[in-house]
């Protein structure tokens, strides 16, 4: 295996230090010592993928092993791959520059549909056949994880096998049954049915689906009894004792998010109707204050990067927040280490603990209610109020700050136009509370950015029957929103309703959308995340020369009894729970959290572990 040379193409390209390697706390290792090579591969640009929290757990977990060594791949950007393909450069891993077509796998992370075109590009890129079926002895193993693996029918056909639930658990028993059949040259196929043994993987190809007259999915089966109908997510019961790496990859360049991350927790308690990783990360798993100082403590050293940001779902549902904060500020604020806090509900904004992080640096503030009016909020379970958020931004902006982001969703089920303009009214009542203020809180100025994505059914959530808004629809939505969000204060931002379409159709896909993938790549498709390059022109002559209309997956409803492409994975959370809280959703009627009793979402029958255990049990409903 021979090193590919790029230092000719690097004063060619934008920012070359996307391909170096070479990083402070990289990891590098003899590869005749390792039996199995992994490339760790984002679909996206460096800078994207090297923020992911995922990587950099994943990436020190598997380079603990002696007989392992993880490398990574990114999407080159436009211009390098241009350049690579010119001169015959295959795609190559950072660390040691080898193609990774000489790997043993190649894992990519899915985070968002979107990236799907740049799967399929990088695998070309590569010299691996993009069909599973097409790959021979000694090609890599391609498989997947992420969110996006919970529905993998759209890429079925192109990947070897799936990862479903948390990496760190089913990593391990994947790799040692690989060096096991490698040992005994066992066929490929011998290993996929062997992997496909292990809970948390699927392999597709060992599951027949057969369709029925109009389209809809009559059945996927096993091809044999030896494996199950159903395959289960697997979990981290106990955060304290996983794995966390003591270090991470420190950047050349400047990456989205710069900066130390610390999970505190997995999961989320709230149950809003419309989030999949509030359903599918499901339980709730804490960690304990103790073993976050300590990691920030030892990640800080390491590191040498001025911020720490605290990474979850919901980051002021954390029980011990506000102790980890002030611990956290003694420890390292005089050092100039600052902190951030992602994901603050409105309902539960502690004042208190933002004047504690102002104590370093102040940071930007950012609350979503959603949704425009408390009855469509009560749809969608986002379970806060108008005077929470005017509570929360009046505390705001009593502590000095004067630049905030609203973040709202448009073309929720039983919207109506009441709905849009309580956007706009909420946005206006914000102004109004700024000005309210007294000036020399206040400071000078005020910025109110409201944004708006455009929503998007998504498996394993109460909505997934719901069918999408029209991108007519959207449009006229956010024209009427331009409209009435002018004023000088106040920035209105919203989401491109063709992206969000075909966002849907593969988030609610089947199998026969993976010859539409490649045809759209074969188009010229990749980078379709990014406004710039995403061509829906291209996109609908691929659905035209596929003969299939998109329309039957993004805006079509789905009923009850319709056999949905992802039914044969178990995340935990039952059909009985998802049927239910749609049915209190177009009646308007909110349920309770997690931590206020339990909800009977299915979970605990599955997993236990979390706040599943500790005390929630009794019933609310």
């Amino acid at each position: 295996m021979t090193s590919v040379d790029i230092e000719g193409l690097l004063n060619r390209v934008e920012k070359p230090a996307r391909y170096t390697g070479g990083e402070y706390n990289s990891v590098y290792k003899d590869k005749r010592e390792v039996e199995v090579r992994f490339a760790f591969a984002f679909p996206d640009l460096y800078e994207i993928a090297m923020s992911h929290l995922g990587l950099r757990i994943l990436y020190y977990l598997l380079n603990q092993r002696k007989d392992t060594w993880c490398e990574r791949v990114f999407a080159p950007w436009t211009d390098m791959e241009k350049l690579m393909r010119e001169n015959g450069i295959p795609l190559f891993a950072l660390e040691s520059r080898d193609a990774v077509s000489e790997f043993d796998f190649l894992g990519f992370t899915l985070q968002y549909e979107m990236g799907y075109s740049n799967v399929v590009n990088m695998l070309s890129l590569a010299g691996i056949p993009i069909l599973a079926n097409e790959r021979e002895e000694g090609h890599p193993f391609v498989i997947g994880g992420g969110p996006c693996a919970y529905n993998a029918e759209p890429l079925a056909d192109i990947f070897d096998f799936f990862v479903l639930g948390e990496g760190e658990e089913v990593l391990t028993p994947i790799l040692d049954t690989y060096i096991e059949w490698k040992k005994r040259g066992g066929t490929r196929r011998e290993y996929l049915e062997r992997v496909a043994l292990i809970e948390g993987v699927y392999v597709p190809s060992l599951y027949n689906v057969r369709y029925n007259e109009d389209g809809t999915i009559k059945s996927v089966l096993p091809v044999s009894d030896r494996f199950p109908e159903r395959i289960n997510k697997v979990i981290i019961k106990d955060l304290d004792k996983v794995f966390f790496p003591d270090r991470i990859i420190v950047p050349f360049t400047e990456i989205v998010h710069d900066r130390v991350m610390l999970e505190i927790f997995r999961g989320c308690t709230r149950g809003c109707r419309f989030c999949q990783a509030g359903m599918v990360y499901r339980p709730v798993r804490e960690k304990s204050p103790e073993v976050l100082a300590d990691q920030a403590e030892r990640l800080i050293k390491n590191t040498g990067y001025e911020e720490v940001s605290l990474a979850s779902l919901s980051t002021s549902d954390y029980t011990h927040l506000e102790p980890l904060v002030k611990q956290l500020i003694a420890a390292h604020g005089e050092k100039g280490v600052g902190l951030s806090l992602p994901s603050l509900r409105i309902d539960n904004f502690s004042l208190d603990l933002i004047r504690e992080i102002q104590k370093v640096r102040k940071t930007g503030l950012t609350f979503a209610p959603e949704a425009g009016t408390q009855r469509l909020r009560d749809v969608i379970n986002k379970g806060v109020t108008e005077e929470d958020l005017m509570t929360s931004v009046g505390a705001a902006f009593s502590a000095g700050y004067n630049n905030l982001k609203l973040y709202f969703m448009v073309g929720l089920p039983t919207e109506t136009v009441e709905d849009i303009d309580g956007i706009a009214d909420l946005a206006f009542k914000v102004v109004d509370r700024y000005y309210a203020t007294d000036r020399e809180k206040r400071g000078r100025g005020l910025k109110v950015t409201v944004s708006t994505s455009c929503f998007v059914p998504k498996p394993f959530t109460p909505f997934q029957w719901q069918p999408q808004d029209t991108i007519e629809s959207f449009r006229d939505k956010q024209d009427r929103l331009k409209k009435r969000l002018k004023h000088r204060a106040i920035t209105y931002n919203w989401h491109q309703p063709e992206t969000s379409y075909l966002e849907a159709v593969f988030a609610r896909g089947d199998r026969r959308l993976t010859r539409v993938l490649i045809r759209a790549w074969e188009l010229g498709c990749r980078f379709d995340g990014w406004k710039e390059h995403f061509d829906f022109a291209k996109w609908q002559k691929a659905f035209a020369d596929c003969g299939i209309d998109p329309d039957f997956y993004a805006t079509r409803p789905r009923s009850y009894d319709e056999v949905l492409p992802w039914d044969h994975v178990n995340v935990g959370v039952s059909r009985e729970f998802l049927k239910r809280e749609n049915e209190r959703a177009v009646k308007a009627r909110a349920t309770p959290y997690c931590r206020e009793g339990c909800i009977n979402c299915g979970i605990t029958e599955l997993f236990g572990g979390g706040i599943c255990d500790a005390g929630y049990q009794n019933r609310v409903y």
